[in-house]
């Protein structure tokens, strides 16, 4: 337990060490063996998407100073929650506690894609037209905001173990990172990996502007998820070179690649019917 005791006190260093580690892997990656060929410039995309990502650390900091960990904390001291109220094994308890919060963003992913109003929110990752490592990260102060609450009641219920909850957001991070990634596994390597964890192969079909495409493979770190709700799909019918990212109607750079535009996003146009249940965007959307 002397791992998971240093873990827990050393948190804010764990997180930032595996955050900056994998900005450095996969930036590496995708400069010397792209997948496809980017249409903004580099420097420009990812000054734009790890600018949303700052603010909305920034955000977070000042609304829930102490975020998921200090929730955790919490849960522990007052025994809330199902692992906090019945005794199990540890390392039963991180186990389960990672593998449900996945499932509650599995679950949160559909759910931002099947109601109009999230999908506004949520678009604003969708509305990329490249697919790279800072896609990962990109989303809506509002919609970071809805997912930490959504987190928060999670760890209420569960009562996960504080280093659950630790090891998940790194571990979510990392895998967000690693998914968007514009790179490739080889295809033998791919097709194994992904009965497991989600590649970025996998994902990069549900960035595609084909709206059946778009509304599968949710998944953001295990590929369980989308194998038994159904949601997954195997390969973008235009190939992986090919298929077109991003949404149909959003394809100016003012109002998808710059921070100015993607803030103001999740205003425009009207307020259509489920999103997730049409076979073509509409041009409000």
């Amino acid at each position: 337990m002397e791992f998971v005791d240093w873990v827990v006190a050393n948190e804010k260093v764990v997180r930032m060490s595996c955050f900056f580690g994998m900005i450095v892997i996969m930036a590496s990656w995708e400069y010397l063996s792209p997948c496809r060929a980017l249409l903004v410039p580099r420097a420009v995309h990812w000054a734009n998407n790890l600018g949303i990502v700052f603010l909305n650390s920034f955000l977070l900091r000042l609304a829930f100073p102490a975020a998921a960990i200090g929730v955790a904390m919490t849960a522990v001291e007052q025994n809330w929650g199902l692992f906090n109220y019945y005794s199990v094994s540890p390392v039963l308890a991180i186990i389960v506690s990672i593998v449900v919060m996945d499932l509650v963003i599995y679950l949160q992913h559909v759910m931002v894609h099947a109601v109009p109003l999230l999908w506004r929110l949520h678009r604003v990752h969708h509305a990329d037209i490249d697919y790279d490592f800072t896609t990962g990260a990109r989303f809506h102060p509002i919609e970071i905001f809805l997912s930490m609450l959504i987190k928060f009641a999670t760890i209420i219920l569960l009562g996960p173990p504080v280093v659950a909850v630790i090891l998940f957001e790194v571990i979510l991070n990392l895998m967000a990172m690693f998914n968007h990634g514009n790179v490739r596994l080889p295809a033998a390597v791919d097709r194994f990996v992904r009965w497991f964890v989600v590649t970025p192969d996998m994902h990069r079909v549900h960035h595609s502007v084909n709206d059946d495409e778009a509304n599968s493979n949710f998944g953001f770190n295990l590929s369980l998820w989308d194998r038994l709700f159904g949601t997954y799909r195997d390969q973008p019918r235009d190939g992986h070179v090919g298929m077109t990212i991003g949404i149909r109607k959003y394809r100016d750079a003012r109002d998808v690649t710059w921070l100015p535009g993607m803030l103001w996003l999740p205003f425009r146009g009207k307020i259509s019917d489920y999103a997730i249940n049409r076979r073509q965007w509409s041009d409000d959307e």
